[in-house]
This record gives C-alpha cells, sequence and structure tokens, in this order.
C-alpha cells in the first residue's frame, strides 16, 4: 500500500466491487477504444461478476481523498513456457486525478507486485494515447510491436503500440 499526499493505492477486494464497477463502466463509456471490452457488455453484468473478477485477478486502486480515482491490473500467464511473462491491463485514471501522479503510482504498484513472480510485464496501449505511452516511457517500458487495427469501435480501427518491461534488467 503506498500513500503520498492524499494518494493511496492498494489492492482491491471484493468489497470494493460497487466502487470497481463504476469506475470500469466510465472508463468503458468514456474512452470505448482504449479496452478491449465494451461498456454494453459490462453494464448488463450483475455486482457479483465484478465481485468475481476483483477475487481472481490483482486490481489496483488509486485512491484519491479517499476516492476511487485510478484502477490497473496484472495478471501473470500460465504455463511453464509462458510463466514468466505478466501482463498489465485495464489501467485507467479518471480525469481528475490525472496529472497527480496517480497513474505512476499505480504502474509502481503493478510493477512491485509483479516483481518476484515474474521477469516481465507487458501491455498494450493505444497508438493514439500518447500522455498513456509517455507515461510507460518513463516507467521504463519499452515498445517491441506494432498492431494495426487491433481494436474496431463504432467501424473505426485503433493501432495497438505492444509494450514490454524486464523487471531483472540490472539484476546479472
Amino acid at each position: 500500500m503506498t500513500n503520498i499526499s492524499g494518494l493511496r493505492i492498494r489492492r482491491l477486494e471484493p468489497a470494493d466491487a460497487a466502487l470497481y464497477r463504476e469506475i470500469r463502466l466510465e472508463a468503458l463509456q468514456r474512452n470505448p477504444e482504449a479496452f478491449g471490452s465494451t461498456f454494453e457488455r459490462e453494464n448488463a453484468q450483475p455486482l457479483s461478476w465484478f465481485e468475481a473478477a476483483i477475487s481472481r485477478a490483482d486490481i489496483f486502486g488509486g485512491f484519491l481523498d479517499g476516492t476511487l480515482a485510478g484502477i490497473a491490473g496484472f495478471a501473470a500467464q500460465e504455463g511453464t513456457k509462458h510463466g514468466h511473462k505478466g501482463l498489465l491491463w485495464a489501467m485507467y485514471v479518471r480525469s481528475a486525478a490525472r496529472k497527480s501522479g496517480l497513474g505512476k503510482m499505480l504502474v509502481a504498484a503493478v510493477l512491485d507486485h509483479a516483481r518476484g513472480r515474474v521477469e516481465m510485464v507487458q501491455l498494450s496501449v493505444v497508438s493514439e494515447n500518447e500522455a498513456a505511452r509517455r507515461l510507460y516511457d518513463t516507467m521504463g517500458f519499452v515498445a517491441y510491436g506494432y498492431e494495426k487495427r487491433a481494436l474496431k469501435h463504432d467501424g473505426r480501427y485503433y493501432d495497438e503500440v505492444l509494450m514490454v518491461k524486464f523487471l531483472d534488467e540490472g539484476l546479472n
């Protein structure tokens, strides 16, 4: 758990499901081009679906003065050949908390959680989302690929930049 000047990061628990549902639906509604899921799909889900999502995943919440203002998920891949890789997913910071340092703190929390569990963390980000790309660059992620037409929303395609951060660099 991290706490700096009104900003606090912690893993969400099933009891946070209503808060998580609210921010997740906001993210899907305001930035539909940035996520693989849709508002319509997740809005139709009961609260128990969000409780289950929190129970089976590592989802971090960023709180600004006690209000959930950002989220970021982590998942380790399974299997002997992929188990060294993790994924940062569903990153979103509410507009009121942007430029507060909350996004950086959320990514740092995911990376801290990933250390010792995986050797690398991957993510994908819509190529047009320059603020997110700058954040990931600052946090040590590097681009390793580019997926044309990765997502399609309302008849428009969005490309994604594939990024990775190796957690074991400099430890040799």
